[in-house]
């Protein structure tokens, strides 16, 4: 069994050459889309808060607040190109910010507590594509095991209160310090996304994993190591998730059990809209970033408006729904018009493993 189904919904050459003008800006709505709609958000929460939207101080609180999401996002995406879920991207920041604090507190220097937090995230997204590769469990049920584990370890650790010690300037600036008047958090998300980019559309490695993806049998058949390849994919979702942990616990100087897992929808939900988008039923990483970029948008304009506590995980939980609901009457609609079988973008769906 796999949780995700990745099928590629943008429409290739031959189909756009054959299509009239009208066709074609039809065909790319779910293209461009989500970007088109992202830049009238902004418009409009510009035009009704021109005091405070269209700001300085609100671009930097915007960036330096869901950087996090996006590093996460990110660490999420990964396992999704290969058609698997990866749930300890919320559990695990939990633990690792905590652990980055402890290890400080226990007279290692910061730049080693950071590698070893880095380390163990790269550890645990190990542990998670043995299980699902070798153990041959699904990822969901393994990746909500392992997450429910150590979220137990982060409150055994704690005993449910905050952690607290004197942390070195050092380790406060790798959260704080600005460049050319931005947070540099948002520099971090800039330089994973293209670095990630370039690996997924332009190296051997990223067209195997989005083989895996599309269809791991076939892939396989092809000489495709799916098993390493998937592995690798949870592999940089533990780091990420690890160095996730590390600016939290930068920006907040504590480390408490209850803090982290509030990230986990808003990661998965950035993730699945970067699936509707760019290359719609596809995860991609601009994708990914436009999804978390709505998010925040959208957020910050209700929360300025006023919105009350619980307007974030519903415009959180909404928001993927009408995304994934979209995508898959898109793809109908498409799968129809060739004559085919149609398939939704986000499924379970039994497989059969040679």
């Amino acid at each position: 069994m796999q949780s995700l189904k990745s099928d590629a919904l943008e429409p290739t050459r031959p189909e756009l050459a054959r299509m009239s003008a009208r066709a074609r800006l039809v065909s790319r709505l779910p293209v461009y889309g989500l970007p088109v709609l992202t830049v009238l958000l902004i418009l409009l929460f510009s035009l009704l808060l021109p005091q405070t939207f269209p700001t300085m101080l609100n671009l930097r609180s915007i960036l330096g607040d869901k950087s996090i999401i996006a590093i996460l996002s990110l660490a999420a995406m990964m396992p999704m190109v290969t058609g698997k879920l990866d749930l300890t991207v919320g559990y695990g920041i939990v633990l690792w910010h905590i652990l980055v604090i402890s290890l400080q507190e226990a007279g290692l220097p910061w730049p080693a507590a950071c590698l070893l937090v880095v380390i163990m995230g790269g550890l645990v997204g190990l542990l998670n594509g043995a299980l699902i590769e070798i153990a041959k469990i699904d990822s969901f049920i393994a990746t909500l095991g392992t997450g429910t584990v150590i979220y137990a370890v982060a409150l055994w650790h704690t005993g449910g209160r905050q952690v607290v010690a004197e942390l070195p300037s050092g380790f406060h600036a790798i959260n704080s310090t600005f460049v050319l008047g931005l947070p540099v958090t948002a520099y971090y998300v800039l330089a994973l996304a293209v670095l990630l980019w370039i690996m997924l559309e332009y190296t051997p490695a990223g067209r195997f994993l989005y083989a895996i993806g599309a269809n791991p049998r076939a892939a396989m058949l092809n000489g495709i190591p799916v098993a390493r390849y998937t592995i690798a994919a949870f592999v940089i979702s533990g780091v990420l998730s690890g160095f996730a942990g590390i600016l939290l616990a930068a920006k907040l100087r504590i480390g408490q059990a209850s803090v982290g897992l509030e990230y986990l929808l808003p990661a998965l939900v950035g993730a699945f809209l970067g699936s509707t988008t760019i290359k719609p039923g596809r995860v991609n990483v601009w994708g990914t970033m436009i999804g978390v970029t709505i998010l925040a948008v959208g957020i910050s304009g209700i929360q300025q408006f006023g919105g009350s506590f619980w307007v974030e995980p519903m415009f959180n939980g909404m928001t993927l729904l009408a995304a994934i609901g979209i995508a898959g009457y898109a793809q109908r609609r498409r799968g129809t018009r060739r004559g085919t079988i149609s398939k939704p973008t986000v499924s379970d769906c039994p497989e059969r493993r040679g």
